[in-house]
């Protein structure tokens, strides 16, 4: 870190994130202020000198004296997030580095891998990984009128109600491996914005011709789909435990292999209309 902190650093900002307080620098001037779209949502800028974590910024390019190409550095506190030619990939390595870190650290919030939706006042929450096809069901689902939370992280309060985290959906389109970040609004649908209770967990994954035969989940088979997609599982387990615990208490848990998304969307907005009519 003492090597870093020897080096011209150009300017500098420092924000709060759930909690965290979090600085940046830049070796370069006027550079900071792109970063500033990166930010999870929620996050607020501060004055504050003392962080908890520092992102440093060493931007590279072409040096026309030197007839040579810097590469674009990013560190978190000494450890080395991107090392990367491509500026546009190094501010990626940044961005996801940045929310899986606040994941991890926020105090007074428990992160789950997951897509969720708000519908009639009760949230839907699809817990999984990159790549579980989480993305695509949240897409069909605010297409069938239910708001949009998130298509990476169930934020929960400490009461085990679901909050939104509503950046652009990461839409993999072709196959492609990286996702095109698309805001909700080209889709026709809005940003939920009140905490919810959950109403509804999805434990699946996409397979090529599945039909949805799912089978219900008892209250704990409930709580460890989502503890098992839970960023700081092993590092805050009694809280986390006892946050999911109120978190699936009036919920129904399905768990089964799905199809296309269009196919099984309609189907669980169903499902949550007659829970919801029963209670």
């Amino acid at each position: 870190m003492q090597k870093l902190d020897r080096l011209g650093w150009a300017e500098g900002f420092s924000f709060i994130s759930y909690g965290l307080r979090i600085g940046v620098r830049a070796s370069k001037a006027g550079f900071v202020s792109s970063l500033v779209d990166l930010l999870p949502p929620g996050s607020k800028l501060c004055d504050e000198p003392s962080v908890q974590l520092l992102y440093s910024f060493v931007v590279g390019g072409h040096e026309p004296t030197r007839n040579v190409r810097t590469l674009n550095l990013v560190y978190a506190d000494s450890r080395r997030v991107a090392r990367e030619r491509e500026l546009k990939a190094a501010l990626d390595l940044f961005e996801s580095d940045l929310r899986l870190c606040v994941a991890y650290g926020a105090r007074r919030r428990v992160f789950v891998h997951a897509g969720v939706v708000g519908w009639k006042g009760k949230a839907i929450v699809i817990p999984g990984r990159t790549f579980s096809g989480k993305t695509t069901l949240v897409s069909a689902l605010i297409r069938l009128g239910a708001e949009y939370y998130s298509d990476e992280y169930a934020v929960l309060d400490l009461k085990g109600r679901i909050h939104a985290f509503p950046r652009p959906l990461s839409v993999r389109e072709g196959g492609a491996l990286q996702g095109t970040l698309r805001p909700v609004q080209e889709l026709g649908a809005v940003a939920g914005e009140k905490p919810l209770p959950i109403g509804l967990i999805i434990d699946t994954h996409y397979k090529d011709g599945a039909h949805w035969r799912p089978r219900q989940l008892s209250r704990g088979a409930a709580v460890l789909a989502l503890i098992n997609n839970t960023v700081s599982a092993r590092s805050r387990p009694a809280r986390n435990l006892r946050t999911l615990g109120k978190a699936v208490s009036g919920a129904i848990a399905l768990k089964g292999m799905r199809g296309e998304a269009e196919a099984i969307a309609p189907r669980l907005l169903s499902v949550l209309d007659v829970a919801t009519s029963e209670t």
